[in-house]
């Protein structure tokens, strides 16, 4: 069975908890973010190519439940170009598009 990616390595951590700190925090994530055991089991699922998401304040608060930085939560990377970059791009084209 092939290993399943998620986009966020929240089960990953969870699973290098000891069995004690795991169960507390079973319970006590969820409260410290302000949602269900049920909510946070399904973030635990969210797999790499889902359309479903994390609202980013929830991201960032596990971040610092974690001790991680910034964006080391998630299992992905945005490639995105710089905005000066983007600009160029938009003087080059023409003004005016014939339909």
């Amino acid at each position: 069975m092939p290993d399943i990616k998620y986009k966020y390595r929240i089960n990953e951590l969870m699973h290098q908890l000891s069995v004690n700190e795991y169960r507390k925090a079973i319970r006590l994530i969820p409260i410290q973010l302000g949602i269900s055991e049920r909510t946070f089991t399904n973030y635990r699922k969210i797999r790499q190519n889902d359309k479903r998401d994390i609202p980013h304040e929830k991201v960032d608060l596990l971040e610092k439940l974690f001790g991680l930085a910034t964006g080391q939560l998630q299992n992905f990377t945005w490639i995105a170009r710089p905005i000066a970059e983007t600009n160029e791009q938009v003087k080059n084209l023409p003004r005016k598009i014939n339909l």
